[in-house]
């Protein structure tokens, strides 16, 4: 019944002109080829296609049989001969169809696709859409770029395989899909390149344009979110390779190098709107970020790179990605940012970075992003990783570096922890100091003064919190009590001596005061605790503590007076440093 219907519109056709061909046409051989797809007549909708009579008919409305071919091909198993039918019929309507219909219609099945089909879909049309994109002749660019476009915005959504154990399941198939679109690409690199080989003023720049958002947008999906280190088990990882396609790509249209060193901020963008020039700015950044990862952290296309700059020059290039990876939140993105830098910092020797660097915005802000992850990051072992790579940076610096990026890192952290750490780098320097040859200007005399203003003094005076600011006080009074025991009161190189008795006034003596107050507080609390304990008991009640919004579990009396006990522990440690100080001093 479908194939006499088929034949019929077919039959009534062939007697009219091309021209003559009507929408009501178009409808009847739509749902008649559709019928023959669905009650098994793909054979004779075959011949039907390939019928040399037939061929004007097919050019002109073989398109509409794209969305319901694609339904029967998912339909069928992959062993299913009904299944070769119909891809046989789509190979036929590629080589046959108008090609600026059928373009369309292949769009269009795109677009209309989701979820879990997604890449099978775009793997099953890349081949047609390839041979008519080949065919075309007018806005050949424009097609090829919106054809990319419309497959990696599809793409951008689905979930990207992480794990080893992802990697090798490939559930939704993002990982071949990502492969083939490359595949799909190729022969457009190769007339761009082929182009550009025929004439060095190589003037019809828009497919090579098109062929370079494609990169950046593969460059922020998936590589940007992937795994990229070598898996073991994993021969041909499939991003890796995706990778170096991309990599290739961008070297053979001879863009490789200009992008590695183009700032994020110098792209002009073509928008009117601020909010759209803004989101593709900030895309952009990524892209790049992601490009410098691949190759001076993978490796990838290093071969191509010139070996002729400074590493102080290759890591001033690198700080701005740095910088946009280390504002993410996301595992992979974190790790590629502390990747990068680390990278960027181990091709230079220790001393090697000039202060003036942190003239540059950069320089400053990518050391307070790491204190960020360092104190706020709730995974350890990039929490470390951050810790490792802000002393790697310290090292780097000349001395006078060092000494501005340690001002900064103080009056701009506000963490008692960060700023302890920098407290002993200082200390570490001022030991350096005294126990080399060279006159250090920076860490003994005003300089070193002014330095001890920041760290010798408590935020609140003797009403500081000194169980929060512990960290702080503490290598604060090691520092101190490292600079009386070296520097002798004759000497006076680090010019303690002369500022002790403003030490003392504004360190010392509140820090005394703040220690007998907050003792006898939690004395008290604790006398209070014990007095109440078997009230406590009797009913039942329990302390409750809430932090970011999550309530924790109850403590007892008990864990309560652990807590206090645990307070005036710390508070014996800073009393003892500090009578040592205090001794110390009366002494010399």
């Amino acid at each position: 019944m479908a194939v006499d219907e088929l034949q019929a519109i077919i039959q009534r056709c062939q007697i009219l002109e091309e021209a003559d061909f009507k929408g009501e046409d178009f409808n009847l051989f739509q749902v008649a080829g559709q019928k023959c797809l669905e009650d098994g007549y793909a054979a004779q909708l075959l011949e039907v296609i390939q019928n040399e009579k037939n061929k004007v008919i097919i050019k002109n409305m073989g398109w509409n049989l794209i969305s319901p071919l694609v339904r029967c091909i998912f339909m069928y198993k992959q062993d299913d001969d009904r299944r070769e039918l119909c891809l046989r019929i789509l190979d036929q309507l590629a080589q046959l169809c108008n090609p600026k219909e059928l373009f369309l219609g292949l769009l269009e099945q795109i677009e209309q696709t989701s979820g879990e089909q997604v890449c099978q879909t775009v793997m099953l049309l890349l081949q047609p859409l390839q041979t008519v994109l080949l065919k075309l002749q007018n806005k050949k660019a424009y097609s090829v770029g919106l054809s990319l476009a419309m497959i990696m915005n599809q793409l951008t959504p689905l979930p990207v395989p992480y794990t080893k154990q992802q990697i090798q399941e490939d559930k939704l198939g993002l990982c071949q899909c990502c492969n083939a679109v490359v595949d799909f690409a190729k022969p457009f690199v190769n007339e761009v390149v082929k182009n550009m080989e025929k004439s060095s003023e190589y003037n019809d720049m828009e497919l090579k344009e098109e062929l370079v958002k494609f990169c950046m947008k593969s460059l922020k999906y998936p590589l940007l979110t992937a795994q990229l280190e070598q898996l073991e088990g994993i021969e041909d990882h499939p991003f890796r390779q995706f990778a170096t396609e991309i990599i290739d790509i961008l070297w053979n249209i001879r863009e490789l190098i200009p992008l590695v060193f183009l700032h994020p901020k110098a792209k002009s963008s073509d928008w009117e709107d601020q909010e759209f020039a803004d989101i593709e700015q900030k895309n952009s950044a990524e892209s790049l970020a992601c490009l410098s990862y691949l190759m001076f952290v993978q490796h990838f296309g290093i071969e191509c790179f010139p070996m002729v700059f400074s590493p102080s020059y290759l890591l001033q290039c690198n700080m701005s990605h740095v910088e946009v990876l280390l504002k993410r939140t996301e595992e992979s993105m974190l790790s590629k940012g502390l990747d990068l830098f680390e990278s960027c910092l181990l091709r230079m020797e220790d001393g090697s970075l000039l202060h003036q660097y942190l003239e540059f915005k950069d320089f400053v802000n990518v050391p307070q992003d790491l204190v960020k992850i360092m104190t706020l990051c709730p995974i350890e072992h990039v929490r470390k990783k951050s810790l490792n790579i802000l002393q790697l940076f310290i090292d780097k610096f000349d001395t006078e570096g060092k000494y501005t990026l340690f001002r900064c890192l103080l009056k701009t952290s506000n963490h008692a922890g960060v700023e302890g750490y920098i407290i002993k780098n200082i200390k570490d320097q001022v030991h350096v100091s005294l126990t080399k040859e060279y006159d250090n200007i920076w860490f003994t005399g005003h300089h070193l003064i002014s330095l001890l203003d920041l760290v010798l003094s408590l935020p609140e005076g003797a009403e500081t919190d000194l169980l929060q600011n512990s960290d702080r006080i503490m290598a604060s009074l090691n520092l101190l009590r490292y600079l009386v025991i070296k520097d002798c009161e004759s000497d006076n190189q680090t010019g303690v001596w002369t500022t002790l008795a403003k030490i003392e006034q504004n360190f010392l003596k509140p820090l005394r005061v703040g220690l007998n107050m907050s003792r006898a507080h939690y004395e008290a609390e604790i006398k209070n605790k014990k007095e109440n304990r078997k009230e406590a008991q009797s009913s039942n009640t329990v302390c409750s503590v809430t932090v970011g919004g999550e309530k924790l579990p109850a403590m007892t009396t008990g864990m309560q007076l652990q807590v206090l006990h645990s307070a005036l522990f710390t508070f014996d440690l800073i009393e003892s440093v500090l009578a040592r100080v205090e001794e110390l001093i009366e002494v010399k």
